[in-house]
């Protein structure tokens, strides 16, 4: 298993505060709320970057979803989660994010979320002005 490039190379960067509730009887961050972290960053990019991006009556879903555990996070404290887009398809995007905790990679993970039409619930085309902003969040190498 490839480590994740740190995460100063991804172009959107977020945190998220641990809960108590995010432990368990472990006493570590339990493997479930790991998919809630990387949707905070999921979102940040897709919802408050520039403004949605997401035609108008579209949604995204995930459709895939690769989740890496490299180490245990510990309560108290935060994580930093860190995106970029890897490729840009017709209907969908592949993104790449990192968990850490105090600069240690907790979790890597790549998914592909597509865009669908929330009247039929198909897959939709992205917009061009979806897929210019989403360019800007494009990592050279993908290191995931």
């Amino acid at each position: 298993m490839t480590e994740p490039a740190p995460i100063e190379a991804y172009p959107l960067r977020t945190s998220d505060k641990l809960r108590y509730s995010d432990t368990d009887r472990q006493g570590h961050v339990n493997n479930a709320v790991y998919s809630t972290f990387l949707e905070t960053g999921r979102v940040e990019l897709l919802f408050h970057v520039a403004s949605e991006l997401a035609e108008p009556g579209a949604s995204f879903v995930i459709a895939r979803l690769e989740l890496d555990f490299l180490a245990e996070g510990l309560w108290p404290g935060t994580v930093e989660i860190g995106t970029a887009v890897a490729s840009i398809g017709r209907s969908s995007v592949t993104l790449e994010q990192v968990i850490c905790q105090d600069g240690r990679p907790l979790a890597k993970a790549r998914s592909v979320v597509v865009q669908v039409n929330e009247a039929t619930r198909r897959s939709q085309p992205l917009g061009e002005t979806a897929v210019s902003q989403l360019k800007r969040y494009m990592r050279p190498a993908a290191a995931v």
